[in-house]
């Protein structure tokens, strides 16, 4: 009977709390992009589906404001809350502010009984700088405000800087291998656009210095700290199909990704497959391929090695790649774009590509 009786109190106690109106006008911004009617929007909402009040509706709330003729811009505190609060008829209101500051987003509620004129609860919390989450952290402020259980992994990936890395924390982090497609083209100058243009009689390729590329990017993500990623890329690479030429290169890098933006910058080395001949320059400049059964110590000029279309070999040539670029997003499709420049004594070489894949989730 005692169980009965205390089930229905419960019951009738709580139909009388969320039969209590309550009010959200504006709450105060500074730094996130957003109005204070457009944070009002986003409270009210979020706290209408913990079902504890009556929220006014925003329309309701509108006409209210304009029948009565009330100014309610600026109104956050406690004095101008209440005078609103009785003369639309609400029993509470609920009022504050959402704030940016330095590397914090602070938020701020206080939940204000007309009738007796005093704050009945009061809310403060530091979350991290995630403004794409900012709904979330809303959320999670009304819940813990009026004592409704979070999920607390998602509380401490958005308070914690040290927490591991999610799709919270880290807007990047379904992008641990951003495997995809890569092409674009690159750009030789110096004497290494000279040699690639000259005929092949001269030892030349007879192509434009200016080629496509085609190839395919392995990428994997090895740190994440605070607003930065570190990330490991394996890029092989063909060169000079539209010339009708072949030069496959392989490259690893080894760079940073800023997560909120999306600009990273990375380097490290690359290597070119390229087709090579010994030969030697008169004393007119030219340059005289070293045939294989020539006498070389008849030579009176030092042999040296250098890009000959007319080599019977193939040797990797080293270099050093510096790349930066930006990832652009449009749903789950990422499109890098990348430009890099290749420094070297005989020409130095530039180039841009894109590419495109889907955000992998980690397994």
């Amino acid at each position: 009977m005692k169980r009965t009786f205390l089930i229905l109190a419960l019951s009738v106690w709580s139909f009388i709390i969320k039969a209590q109106t309550l009010t959200i006008l504006h709450i105060d911004t500074k730094g996130l992009g957003y109005e204070p009617a457009q944070m009002g929007d986003l409270v009210r909402l979020e706290l209408d589906k913990i079902q504890k009040f009556q929220v006014t509706d925003r329309y309701d709330v509108a006409h209210l404001i304009t029948q009565k003729g009330l100014n309610v811009a600026n109104c956050y505190g406690k004095i101008c809350l209440t005078e609103i609060g009785k003369s639309i008829g609400s029993d509470k209101m609920l009022g504050g502010s959402v704030e940016k500051l330095g590397k914090k987003i602070i938020v701020s509620f206080r939940l204000i009984d007309v009738k007796s004129e005093t704050t009945e609860k009061s809310y403060t919390k530091e979350f991290l700088d995630l403004t794409p989450e900012i709904q979330t952290i809303i959320s999670i402020s009304l819940r813990e405000m009026f004592g409704l259980e979070n999920d607390q992994e998602i509380v401490k990936k958005l308070t914690e800087p040290d927490s591991y890395e999610s799709v919270l924390n880290n807007p990047y982090s379904e992008r641990l291998k951003l495997n995809g497609p890569r092409m674009g083209a690159t750009v030789f100058t110096g004497s290494l656009a000279q040699r690639l243009s000259e005929p092949k009689a001269q030892g030349g390729f007879n192509a434009m210095p200016l080629m496509f590329q085609f190839g395919y990017q392995f990428e994997t993500q090895y740190l994440n700290e605070g607003n930065f990623q570190g990330l490991f890329e394996f890029i092989p690479m063909i060169t000079g199909f539209d010339q009708g030429l072949l030069i496959p290169s392989f490259t690893i890098l080894n760079g940073l990704r800023n997560n909120k933006t999306g600009w990273e910058f990375a380097f490290g080395p690359t290597f070119s497959m390229v087709q090579m001949g010994e030969g030697y320059y008169d004393a007119n400049g030219q340059w005289t391929l070293v045939l294989a059964d020539q006498d070389r110590s008849q030579i009176p000029f030092p042999i040296e090695k250098r890009l000959d279309s007319r080599g019977g070999r193939y040797e990797i040539r080293p270099g050093f790649l510096i790349a930066a670029g930006k990832s652009f997003r449009s749903g789950k499709l990422n499109i890098p774009v990348n430009f890099y420049c290749i420094p070297s004594r005989d020409g130095m070489r530039f180039g841009a590509s894109f590419g495109f894949n889907g955000k992998n989730k980690k397994s």
